[in-house]
């Protein structure tokens, strides 16, 4: 479910993202796509993660997918009706826009569903193993959807006359999108483990009371948050591929691809060494690598060094990913998984949406080039702030952090 799902929707943020601006050549455009669904993937979060903890998942699952694969198909009724030509954008990319926001609220319930399903589907001895290879299968679809994305919009029209790039594209995730929810139907059912008996308020104060108590969770919340909001690139990828590097739709996949194949490989490794030995101290060295690559990419003008600094970043997010996705199942009772869920919705489920709204903005006020090496100077900046306020986490071991006095 998880790998069809997410490889039709790294196909839409791919495509969507290049053809808003080609469509417009606007990075502030760019900028609205993120906002568009953070705005209300953020405002509902917390809802979304107590719905989670009161109602069977399997059910939330199939609403939120049928909801997802309408969009799509509206979107894809938009290209395949002709409103796909320059002279109607200004009706197309209020309909993009719209059908952006409606992802952003089911965003906000499928975060908190699919966390409480994981972590009732496999023992608590096996979450750093299993959280590697539910990240793996979330990576390998965020390699392959890019990249098939990028190649059906630039190559669709060539092959068959008649056909644009962006319909042929919005006609293979509507199928992956269907797939998707087939596979929901045949989950099984997942009741609640535990039913909030307070008021919605109080249920939800309690769930942002336990992240903010819990200094490795805060903590690692926080990192994400900054790092991904100040050095995230891949609004700003349309802009590189068309106007900088100048290698069209198709190098754009080949860009969307190279993070996630670094992170996928990355993953692929930890399955064998695992990097919870000392998960504090890694954590903070793969953020800032993850700032480093950042910088690269933003100096450099060849394509290929370019694609190893995205390979990198992603190689370095991705032992950020496993650390994060570790920490937070096994510090988390079962009984809030839900309301801790959307909290970290709040904090890093969006967190890239915004970094996409303040990667557009910041590069329409100072260029493209230098926010993309504000965003990773400022990520280096906040792993600074965050070591030197939690040296006392770097030698602590799995076993350590697991003990409530070192957990809080």
């Amino acid at each position: 479910m998880r790998f069809f799902f997410t490889f039709a929707y790294q196909m839409q943020t791919t495509v969507l993202g290049f053809y808003i601006y080609q469509l417009t050549h606007s990075k502030v455009a760019i900028a609205f796509i993120g906002l568009s669904e953070a705005i209300p993937a953020v405002g509902i979060a917390l809802y979304g993660g107590y719905v989670a903890d009161k109602y069977e998942k399997r059910k939330m699952l199939l609403i939120i997918f049928t909801g997802v694969l309408l969009s799509s198909l509206v979107m894809f009724t938009v290209t395949l009706t002709g409103m796909h030509n320059y002279v109607h954008a200004d009706w197309v990319i209020p309909i993009l826009y719209a059908m952006i926001f409606c992802n952003g609220i089911a965003r906000a319930f499928y975060g908190p569903a699919t966390f409480t399903v994981y972590a009732q589907s496999i023992p608590k001895e096996l979450y750093p193993n299993g959280s590697t290879w539910s990240s793996s299968s979330w990576q390998v679809a965020s390699i392959l959807g890019p990249f098939t994305g990028g190649l059906v919009y630039a190559f669709a029209g060539r092959v068959i006359p008649g056909l644009t790039g962006i319909t042929a594209t919005f006609g293979i995730i509507v199928i992956f999108m269907a797939v998707s929810l087939i596979l929901v139907y045949l989950l099984r059912k997942y009741p609640p483990v535990f039913i909030p008996k307070e008021n919605i308020w109080k249920s939800l104060k309690e769930g942002l009371n336990f992240v903010f108590k819990n200094k490795i969770m805060f903590y690692a919340m926080s990192l994400d948050l900054f790092s991904v909001f100040f050095g995230g690139v891949v609004a700003l990828l349309p802009v590189f591929a068309l106007d900088i590097l100048k290698v069209g739709s198709e190098g754009l996949g080949i860009m969307r691809m190279a993070s996630s194949l670094g992170a996928a490989l990355t993953m692929i490794i930890m399955v064998r060494f695992s990097p919870m030995a000392k998960p504090w101290r890694n954590l903070l060295i793969a953020v800032a690598g993850f700032g480093l690559s950042i910088i690269g990419f933003g100096l450099s003008r060849v394509f290929y060094i370019s694609l190893v600094c995205l390979f990198m970043q992603g190689a370095f997010d991705s032992v950020s990913v496993i650390i994060r996705g570790t920490l937070m199942q096994l510090l988390t009772p079962d009984t809030m998984r839900g309301r801790v869920s959307a909290v970290n919705s709040m904090f890093i489920g969006s967190s890239n949406e915004i970094g996409d709204f303040e990667s557009g903005m910041a590069a329409k006020l100072i260029g493209t080039v230098p926010a993309v090496l504000f965003g990773g100077c400022m990520t280096l900046l906040i792993v600074t702030l965050t070591f030197f306020k939690t040296k006392s986490l770097l030698p602590l071991s799995l076993k350590d952090i697991q003990e409530p006095k070192a957990a809080h």
